[in-house]
């Protein structure tokens, strides 16, 4: 008779990875940001989601709030189906203490 040996394996438990978690600083908020704009400058929708991630880092309510809109209106159009006005960005980097600024891009671009 042979014996069965039953192995016990570790069962490994994941979670979702989210961004704002991990934005503490402002620096942090900021480099994320600038990154969003310059690896993918035309994806709008990400840049979107990205001010996003950032405002629920700060803190959803104050950041509605500082940009004078709800907060319904802030998370729908800061989502991924999102299509925020110009206005709505300019705001909502404002109340997140962020900046927008311009950069000549290189020729050819």
């Amino acid at each position: 008779m042979t014996k069965t040996v039953a192995k016990k394996v570790a069962k490994t438990k994941t979670t979702a990875y989210d961004v704002a978690e991990h934005l503490r600083t402002p620096e942090e908020m900021a480099a994320y940001l600038d990154a969003w704009l310059e690896e993918a400058p035309d994806d709008a929708a990400g840049i979107a989601r990205a001010l996003g991630d950032i405002a629920r880092a700060k803190g959803m309510s104050q950041v509605a709030k500082d940009a004078g809109l709800s907060r319904e209106s802030l998370y729908r159009a800061l989502s991924a189906e999102g299509n925020p006005s110009f206005a709505t960005v300019l705001k909502v980097a404002k109340a997140l203490g962020l900046r927008l600024h311009a950069q000549a891009a290189a020729s050819g671009a």
